[in-house]
């Protein structure tokens, strides 16, 4: 039964929030500051993912070059940087953490 409730208090939490945001939604204006600031929320959100991720593959952090997920990042960050294409970077990206951790056994 306690399942039951919590998945009931999820629902009426995650629902209410996104409904009051669709509701207001056209109504409100923020000022440009705050629209330029809300700009940065993805990357820093996403930077927040990845980095830990990248640096502390194994629960401690390894900044080395021995460090498959490190290096794989770095190619990504490269390929994304020359390319500027999503999918590109991210099947350049796992393919070189698949030959750098699979394949040399990093």
């Amino acid at each position: 039964m306690n399942e039951v409730a919590l998945i009931f208090g999820m629902f009426v939490a995650t629902f209410s929030v996104r409904y009051l945001l669709f509701a207001v939604a056209g109504r409100v204006h923020f000022p440009p500051w705050l629209n330029t600031a809300l700009g940065f929320v993805p990357p820093t959100v996403l930077t927040a993912i990845v980095a830990p991720a990248v640096l502390m593959p194994e629960g401690e952090l390894w900044p080395s070059p021995a460090n498959p997920w490190l290096l794989a990042a770095l190619v990504a960050v490269v390929v994304a940087l020359v390319r500027r294409d999503l999918l590109t970077t991210i099947l350049v990206g796992m393919a070189a953490f698949m030959l750098l951790r699979f394949g040399l056994g990093l």
